[in-house]
């Protein structure tokens, strides 16, 4: 007779889960585990998915990382994979995606993948072992190296590495602007004489900062603009970088 089962932390005396904490559930039939089972971890994230029959794992079967993102998944047969299988990442991205005999022992092509989701390693086995052309690449999708097996054993002869030409990116030149001009009634506070050039401070004829930054031919070209209302309260700092408005500076805390 077939019923559901739900058990918690009280039943299973697992450490780590308190009696409410639900740790599986699942069907019986005759008294033995059928079907999909879901297991849990102590904060009810979902752990795995077995498929049993006659209370031993037999189907598809699903294990996720504790942040809930599926780990791995394939069909789990007498304590073996069979058929395809892959392995995540922890972002998502396949890491191994291989394919298992009858006996649990790999065949065909297999392939690792980094974290990018590129292809890391692929090549052929046979019987669990390499068997033929296994070919590695660089991050960038770029041929590594190739190299031939016969029962698993390396041919040292077959060997080729190749290098890795990575074309280098020229760093993309800064945005040239006009700057902000100086005004006739800004002027410096410092003893020097400011002539256009260099670093300066300059203020406004009611003392307050207007620009603070690097000048040439009185011109603002890497530094701050304060901005104030008809009231000469600050209303915002641009800033500037190469002559171009490089964005907003955090006003001060009042």
């Amino acid at each position: 007779m077939p019923f559901r089962a739900i058990y918690f932390g009280k039943d299973k005396k697992i450490p780590g889960y308190g009696d409410g904490q639900k740790v599986e559930e699942g069907n019986y039939i005759d008294n033995r585990k059928t079907g999909v089972w879901k297991k849990y971890f102590e904060d009810g994230i979902l752990q795995n998915e077995i498929t049993y029959q006659n209370s031993r794992p037999n189907g598809y079967a699903k294990v996720y990382y504790s942040n809930g993102k599926l780990k791995e998944e394939g069909i789990w047969q007498g304590n073996k994979w069979v058929g395809e299988y892959k392995l995540y990442h922890e972002n998502g991205e396949k890491y191994h995606e291989f394919a298992f005999n009858d006996n649990g022992k790999r065949e065909g092509v297999q392939k690792y993948y980094y974290e990018t989701g590129k292809v890391m390693i692929e090549g052929e086995w046979k019987e669990g072992k390499e068997s033929g052309m296994v070919k590695e690449y660089y991050e960038d999708g770029a041929l590594k190296s190739e190299k031939f097996f016969n029962g698993g054993a390396l041919d040292p002869a077959s060997i080729i590495v190749y290098e890795n030409e990575v074309k280098e990116e020229k760093p993309k030149p800064e945005p040239v602007g006009k700057g902000v001009k100086v005004e006739k009634d800004e002027e410096s506070m410092s003893l020097k004489e400011f002539d256009g050039n260099g670093y300066c401070k300059l203020y406004s004829r009611d003392r307050q900062i207007s620009k603070d930054g690097i000048f040439k031919n009185n011109v603002l070209v890497d530094g701050k603009w304060y901005k104030y209302n008809k009231d000469g309260i600050l209303q915002k700092i641009e800033v500037y970088k190469n002559g171009a408005y490089a964005g907003e500076a955090p006003l001060p805390a009042q």
